[in-house]
C-alpha cells in the first residue's frame, strides 16, 4: 500500500464502511443543459481529465484487480443500460443491439484513454427517448379514454424481460403504465381530493421539465456510476459538489429527517436510517423505501420527485427544526410495488444520545434477561484524541450498562445489533473484547495481499455469562465483525436473520493533479471512494457477500431479495484466508447449540403469536413475488384492498418485541445450561465484577 494512500486510511475513514453513497446527482455551476432541441452532450476537457485520473486510481488502488478488456466493456454497458432503463421502458431492441455492436467493445479502450464518449452516446439516446415518453404520456392523458373493463395485465418486474422489439410495442407498454398509475392513484387514497388524470398530468409535465434541465454533468456522473460500480457497488466518483454534500451529510449538522438517500434509476431510495435521527425514532421509514413525493407541513401539496436529482430531493426534505415534512413512499416491505403511503416526520437534528446504547430487562420464566440495544458503533474521535474523560464511545457505554445490569441480577444478556449498519471499527473490536479474553477479533486484507490482525488487548472480561447476539439483514460491517467473533470463539449464540454481508473497507482519495500555475480552482477534479480492503473472521472466512449465518434463525419481514450485499451484481465474492491464531473459549459446544436450537423450535411450535407472525410473513412474500397485476378494475381494487388491509395489520405488530422475547427465551435456556455446566467447558458463576 502506498504511503499516500495510507494517509487516508484511519478509523475515521473506516467509519465510512457502513455508509453507501447517498448523493449521486447534483448540478455543476458550469454544466451545460440541453435545450428543447436535439443538441447532444459531450464530455468537457475537465471531465475528460477527471476520467483519466479516475481510471488510474481504480487500476492502482482498488482491491479487485480487474482485467480491462472487452468483457469489462460489455459489463459496464449492460450495467449502464440497466441503470438507465431497468424496466425496459425507454430503449428498443435495435438501439441496444446498436450499442452492443458499435461501442460495446470500446468502453475499455476509452477507459484507458480517459474518454467517456460511449457513455455520453448512450445517455443522449436515453434522454431523447425519455422526453419522447413524457410527451406520449401527456398526450395520452389529454386524449385517451381508458377501458378498465378489459381483461389485460401490466408487468411490474421487467429487468429480465426482452427489450421491446419496436416503438409500437414500447408505446403499448407506456399506455399500460399510464393505465396502471391511474388505477393506483384511484385506489391508494394518495390524492383523495384530486382526479387521478389531473395528478398524473402534473407529474408528467414536471418530469418533462426536469428532463429539459439535464446537464452534461448528469451524463458524466451517470456513466461513471455504472463504471465504478462495475468494480464493486461501494466504489463511486464524487464531483466537487457531490463531495461537498457528502461531507455535510457525514457531519450530520443539517436538520432534516435523518436518512441517507441515493438514486436507483428514476427513484430516490432510502439507503440508510441514521441512528438518533427523526426517521429512526419514528420507525416509519425503512431502508429500501422509495420516496416518490415530498410535501411541506401537514397540508402542503405533495410534489412528485420521481426523476429528480438526489441533491434536489435532499434540499426539499431538509428544513427548519420542528417543522413537518410528508414523504410519499413505495414501501420496501411490499416490494416497492404500491400502493403508496404517506409518512409524516417532524424535522430535527440527529440526537447523539439516541445513538447511544440502551438497556432494558425482560422477564422469562422468572429470570431477568438484560437487553442492550446498540444502534451504531459510535466514537467521539476528537474527544478520544484529546483524552477527554467523558468522550462518548460504544464500548465505554456498554461496559457501564453491563455493570448496572449485573447489579440488577440479570442471568443473561441479549446484545441487539438489528439495523446496526456499522461505524467505528475500533469500537467493534473493543466491544467484542468485553465478552472475550485477550485475542484477535478480525483480520483485514489489503489489495496487495497483506493481512493485519486487529486484537482485543484487554485481558479483563466485562461479562462472562450467557450471551446472545441478535442480528438481521440490516446488521452490517462492524456488527458482522462482532457477531462473527462471538460465534467463532464459541462465546455465545447468534440469533435472527443472515446479516447484510458487507465485508469491505472503503477510503476516499482526492484526485490530485501535478501542480500547474494555469489550473483554476474551479477545475477541481473531485474525489474517489473506492474499496481497498476486505474483512475476514478469525476463522479465515470473509464476512463479505454471505454475511454471518445465525446459529438460530428467526425469519424476518425484511425482504432478502431487496436488501443485502448479494443483491448487488458486482459485489466482491466470499473467500477464505488462513485463520488467526486464537484460543477457543469453548463455552458453547456444537452440542449445546443444537440443544438450544431444538428447545427454541419446540417452544415456537405451540406459540400462537409466532404462528401468526410466520403466516403474515408468507402473505407478505406472496405480494412481493407478484410480477403481474391485473388492469381489470374489479380485480385491481380487490388486490389493493388486500395489500392495504395487510399493511394496516402489520404496522400494529410488535415484531421487535416478539423477536426479543424469543431471544430472551433462548438466553434463559443458556442459563439453564450454565447451571448444569456447558458441554464444552464449565463456566464460573456470574459475579458482579464480571470475572
Amino acid at each position: 500500500m502506498s504511503r499516500r494512500l495510507g494517509r487516508y486510511i484511519s478509523f475515521g475513514a473506516v467509519f465510512l464502511i457502513s455508509f453507501a453513497l447517498w448523493v449521486t446527482a447534483a448540478q455543476s455551476k458550469t454544466a451545460t443543459t440541453v435545450p428543447a432541441g436535439d443538441v447532444l452532450f459531450k464530455p468537457s476537457p475537465v471531465q475528460e481529465e477527471a476520467e483519466r485520473y479516475l481510471g488510474r486510481y481504480l487500476m492502482q488502488y482498488h482491491f479487485r484487480r480487474v482485467s480491462v478488456n472487452d468483457s469489462l466493456s460489455q459489463e459496464v454497458l449492460s450495467r449502464f443500460l440497466d441503470q438507465l432503463d431497468e424496466t425496459r421502458t425507454y430503449f428498443v431492441a435495435s438501439q441496444v443491439e446498436s450499442f452492443q455492436k458499435e461501442i460495446g467493445n470500446n468502453i475499455d479502450d476509452e477507459f484507458l484513454a480517459g474518454k467517456a464518449d460511449a457513455g455520453f452516446r448512450v445517455y443522449n439516446t436515453f434522454l431523447k427517448q425519455a422526453k419522447q415518453k413524457m410527451h406520449f404520456m401527456i398526450d395520452l392523458l389529454d386524449t385517451a379514454r381508458f377501458d378498465f373493463s378489459v381483461n389485460e395485465t401490466f408487468d411490474l418486474k421487467r429487468n429480465d424481460a426482452p427489450w421491446p422489439s419496436d416503438m409500437a410495442e414500447l408505446q403499448d407498454r407506456w399506455r399500460k403504465e399510464a393505465k396502471y398509475q391511474v388505477l393506483n392513484l384511484k385506489y391508494s387514497g394518495e390524492e383523495p381530493d384530486e382526479k387521478p388524470r389531473e395528478v398524473l398530468l402534473k407529474r408528467y409535465k414536471n418530469r418533462l421539465s426536469l428532463l429539459e434541465q439535464q446537464s452534461d454533468e448528469d451524463a458524466f456522473r451517470a456513466f461513471n456510476y455504472a463504471l465504478t460500480t462495475s468494480f464493486d457497488p461501494h466504489t463511486n466518483y464524487f464531483s466537487p459538489l457531490d463531495y461537498e454534500n457528502f461531507q455535510i451529510d457525514m457531519s450530520r449538522s443539517l436538520e432534516g429527517v435523518g436518512a441517507k438517500l441515493q438514486n436507483e434509476n428514476e427513484y430516490t431510495v432510502v439507503n440508510e436510517i441514521i441512528p438518533g435521527g427523526p426517521a429512526f425514532r419514528g420507525g416509519l421509514l425503512k431502508k429500501g423505501d422509495r420516496i416518490i413525493g415530498v410535501g411541506q407541513g401537514k397540508e402542503g401539496a405533495v410534489v412528485d420527485i420521481v426523476g429528480w436529482r438526489v441533491n434536489d430531493v435532499v434540499q426539499l426534505i431538509r428544513g427548519k427544526k420542528g417543522s413537518v415534512v410528508r414523504l410519499k413512499i413505495l414501501p420496501v416491505s411490499q416490494g416497492n410495488k404500491g400502493p403508496a403511503k404517506i409518512v409524516e416526520i417532524v424535522r430535527d437534528e440527529v440526537k447523539l444520545e439516541e445513538q447511544s446504547a440502551q438497556k432494558e430487562i425482560i422477564m422469562h420464566n422468572g429470570r431477568k434477561i438484560g437487553v442492550i440495544s446498540v444502534p451504531a458503533f459510535y466514537l467521539d474521535f476528537e474527544g478520544q484524541k484529546q483524552n477527554k474523560p467523558d468522550y462518548k464511545s460504544t464500548s465505554k457505554d456498554v461496559r457501564e450498562i453491563l455493570a448496572e445490569l449485573k447489579k440488577e441480577g440479570v442471568e443473561g444478556i441479549v446484545l441487539d445489533l438489528r439495523n446496526n449498519g456499522g461505524g467505528a471499527l475500533e469500537e467493534a473490536v473493543k466491544l467484542t473484547g468485553l465478552f472475550i479474553p485477550e485475542g484477535p477479533v478480525v483480520q483485514v486484507k489489503n489489495s496487495h495481499g497483506g493481512v493485519m490482525v486487529l486484537r482485543d488487548k484487554e485481558a479483563d472480561v466485562g461479562y462472562s455469562g450467557p450471551l446472545a447476539v441478535l442480528v438481521n439483514r440490516y446488521s452490517a460491517s462492524a456488527s458482522e465483525i462482532l457477531a462473527a467473533a462471538i460465534q467463532d470463539y464459541g462465546r455465545g449464540v447468534v440469533i435472527g436473520g443472515r446479516t447484510f454481508g458487507k465485508g469491505t473497507v472503503q477510503s476516499i482519495l482526492k484526485i490530485n493533479r501535478p501542480f500547474n500555475f494555469f489550473y483554476k480552482k474551479n477545475d477541481d477534479l473531485g474525489q474517489v471512494k473506492l474499496t481497498i480492503a476486505k474483512f475476514y473472521r478469525i476463522s479465515g472466512e470473509s464476512t463479505q457477500h454471505l454475511g454471518v449465518t445465525p446459529d438460530i434463525v428467526i425469519p424476518s419481514f425484511i425482504d432478502p431479495e431487496k436488501v443485502g450485499e448479494d443483491t448487488y451484481t458486482s459485489s466482491l465474492g466470499w473467500d477464505v484466508i488462513s485463520p488467526a491464531s486464537h484460543s477457543q473459549i469453548g463455552r458453547l459446544s456444537e452440542g449445546d447449540v443444537s440443544f438450544l436450537r431444538e428447545k427454541h423450535f419446540g417452544r415456537i411450535h405451540s406459540d400462537s403469536l409466532y404462528a401468526r407472525y410466520v403466516n403474515d410473513l408468507d402473505v407478505l412474500n406472496s405480494f412481493r413475488k407478484k410480477e403481474i397485476i391485473s388492469l381489470y378494475e374489479p380485480d385491481f381494487k380487490v388486490e389493493m384492498d388486500r395489500i392495504e388491509g395487510f399493511e394496516a395489520q402489520w404496522n400494529k405488530e410488535e415484531e421487535p418485541d416478539m423477536l426479543l422475547m424469543q431471544s430472551a427465551a433462548i438466553v434463559s435456556d443458556m442459563a439453564d445450561l450454565l447451571q448444569e455446566g456447558f458441554a464444552g467447558r464449565d463456566v464460573a458463576p456470574l459475579q458482579a465484577n464480571g470475572k
